[in-house]
């Protein structure tokens, strides 16, 4: 059974930056997909960005350029590196395992990040 926990956020102001990290345990389906959402209050979480474990990466418009996400295979680490942040990253940012298998998808249990002017 996998188990996610995220870590890193915080609250920053506008054009700050922070770091998250998911650490996982347990196994994953190879090159399945991990990813980021964010989810705020009224609306349905949405994805941030993706990572299969052959490198293949993917960024909603919203982050492209501001947001890096990385893995470290040997550490069963994601990382999500979010700069220039907004106010309107404000949120709960949540990490996923098994995208591609939907009802095997994982995930933690979430991280808040506030991003005040």
């Amino acid at each position: 059974q996998v188990q996610l926990a995220e870590s890193g956020g915080g609250s920053v102001q506008d054009g700050g930056s922070l770091k998250l990290s998911c650490a996982r345990s347990g196994d994953i389906f190879p090159n399945c997909g991990m990813g980021w959402y964010r989810q705020v209050p009224g609306k349905e979480r949405e994805v941030l960005s993706t990572i299969f474990s052959d490198g293949t990466t993917s960024y909603a418009d919203s982050v492209k350029g501001r947001f890096t996400i990385s893995q470290d295979n040997d550490k069963n680490t994601m990382y999500l590196q979010m700069s220039s942040l907004k106010t309107e990253d404000t949120g709960m940012y949540y990490c996923a395992a098994n995208l591609c298998k939907p009802r095997l998808r994982a995930w933690g249990q979430g991280t808040q990040v506030t991003v005040s002017s």
